[in-house]
């Protein structure tokens, strides 16, 4: 099978990327699937821990293959499992975020990060959930009821995307933020109120409505902000939760974690509640996230479809920080279009 490949991201993970024609195809354990690979979505967190110096020597087994974000068929499932081989799948590919492996012709998908694709969706559109929309709907669903105010700090990119939508989806007021071209687009999405980051300072204009608009429950997926995790008392509620989605893998990142962690208000910590974020493998989200958008209540917004031989360039691209929505390489959907028109 082909499979892209690197062995060091010294320059940039897209500089060091090789496609191996004749790679062996990946051995399923016991909870996992063996999946042929439709489409493929790009994530910053798909370079970005593998590029932290050191790190991909210790934590991934070369050569590795990128890419988490996936839709397929199902060739062989895993043990236990009510999906069916040649069903339609989509979730999250691999069992390490550093080196998934969905930028390959065939991977493997544990038992809670695939789930099957609902009729009338299609594969392209499912393979960007997988990360993106599951981040969106496990920071903002769990903390928010019908009628809550959500900020979310990030509206344009992947995982901002999905959350305007699936904040609306449970009934919340959502004003978000993006630069001047993407203001339509946001509101377009469904945020009933934006903030032009390009044309107001964030933190002031959140402060100056306090007083008429305290917010529920606050996402930040952007990250580089401090200042809006060490003051968001001043406009999230009380019991509200701000979630930080977003951040740089970095020594200053950690140090700024460790002091919203361990250090209290009076000492320069936040004086709200901040936590940190991670996803976790959860079928039945993925499965509503699925059933929203064969609704329509939530829809996939792809900014850059590039071929499989293509996949250097959407890393580059994804590294612009400028995607209007998802990024995603096609694998294969041009096979899977044929196979599926000659059984008809």
């Amino acid at each position: 099978m082909r499979s892209w490949q690197y062995s060091r991201t010294a320059g940039g993970l897209e500089k060091n990327l090789t496609l191996n024609p004749s790679a062996p195809l990946p051995t399923p354990k016991l909870d996992q699937h063996l999946v042929q690979v439709i489409a493929a979505a790009l994530n910053p967190v798909d370079y970005k821990p593998a590029e932290v110096p050191g790190l991909i020597r210790f934590a991934v087994s070369k050569p590795a293959t990128p890419g988490i974000d996936f839709a397929g068929t199902i060739v062989r499932p895993a043990n236990d499992s009510p999906l069916k081989a040649g069903q339609l799948v989509f979730g999250a590919s691999g069992a390490t975020p550093v080196a998934g492996g969905a930028l390959r012709e065939f991977s493997v998908s544990g038992l809670k990060s695939t789930v099957a694709i609902p009729e009338g969706v299609d594969p392209i559109d499912a393979a960007t959930v997988g990360v993106a929309g599951l981040t969106a709907y496990q920071s903002i669903v769990p903390h928010v009821k019908h009628g809550d105010k959500i900020f979310i700090n990030g509206g344009s990119g992947g995982t901002g995307v999905f959350g305007i939508q699936i904040a609306k989806a449970v009934g919340c007021h959502v004003t978000t933020t993006c630069s001047t071209p993407n203001v339509d687009f946001c509101k377009e999405m469904g945020a009933d109120e934006v903030v032009d980051y390009k044309k107001e300072k964030v933190l002031d204009v959140l402060i100056s409505k306090a007083e008429e608009r305290r917010y529920d429950h606050v996402v930040d997926n952007v990250g580089s902000d401090e200042e809006l995790a060490l003051r968001c008392h001043e406009f999230m509620r009380s019991d509200g939760t701000m979630v930080i989605v977003g951040g740089e893998p970095s020594l200053k990142a950690i140090t700024q974690m460790m002091k919203r962690k361990l250090l209290p208000g009076f000492l320069g910590g936040p004086k709200g509640n901040v936590v940190g974020f991670w996803p976790d493998q959860k079928p039945e989200d993925l499965q509503q996230i699925a059933e929203w958008m064969k609704e329509g209540k939530v829809k996939a917004v792809v900014d850059t479809k590039f071929q499989f031989e293509e996949a250097p360039k959407a890393f580059e691209k994804l590294k612009t920080g400028r995607a209007r929505g998802k990024i995603v390489v096609d694998v294969a959907s041009g096979t899977y279009q044929r196979g599926s028109q000659s059984k008809r």
